[in-house]
């Protein structure tokens, strides 16, 4: 069981999680919208840089240097300067789908949402220890809610199966006794909110 837990909390790694992102969002589209080839690798290599990439170097450095303990940050004091840095990252990722790929504005909604829920985390841990793996799954599920939203394409089997990754992390989270049940309900619930409200305001005004 334990490295059943381990394998999937490493799976739905937070960094991994807007690439997962990126590449649902082209595959459900492909039939309406022609992406050029080119075009869909640039995308998806520009998200994996500055969402994965350019953060985990960071953590691999401090860790290197004895500034974090492991990959996961369990000790919620030594987040902060990995969280600034990720939410950096996290606007230059906004910027690149907006003015570089020129993607939807749901897209740029939902990786706005994503910097900002980065900041909502540096501010809660200084208190308390929220799942940052379940904010990000979180965030994926309000963003395939907001792909529905802004395009009308179904999403259902994407956010089954966010649900079915949901389930099945907070169980793994909470067994390896990184989070409390409540700390990873409130983090995959905060990640939600965090991508769709904007997407869900921005459809209705």
């Amino acid at each position: 069981m334990y490295y059943i837990s381990r394998t999937v909390s490493a799976v739905l790694y937070p960094m991994f999680i807007p690439t997962y992102g990126m590449l649902i969002y082209f595959w459900a589209l492909r039939s309406l919208i022609s992406y050029p080839a080119p075009l869909i690798w640039i995308g998806l290599a520009g998200t994996l840089l500055f969402t994965c990439l350019l953060p985990l170097s960071v953590i691999l450095v401090m860790i290197r240097r004895g500034n974090l303990t492991d990959i996961y940050i369990r000790d919620a004091k030594q987040r902060t300067m990995p969280y600034i840095y990720t939410t950096v990252c996290y606007g230059f990722w906004a910027y690149f789908c907006s003015e570089v790929m020129h993607l939807p504005r749901f897209i740029v909604l939902t990786a706005i949402g994503s910097a900002v829920v980065l900041l909502l985390l540096l501010l809660i841990n200084r208190t308390w220890k929220i799942s940052a793996h379940l904010t990000a799954l979180g965030g994926l599920f309000g963003g395939m809610m907001s792909f529905s939203l802004a395009t009308g394409v179904s999403a259902t089997w994407a956010l089954i199966g966010c649900s079915a990754g949901a389930l099945l992390l907070m169980f793994a989270r909470v067994y390896d006794e990184s989070h409390t049940p409540l700390q990873v309900v409130c983090g995959y619930l905060m990640g939600t909110l965090s991508t769709f409200l904007p997407n869900l305001i921005a459809e209705t005004i």
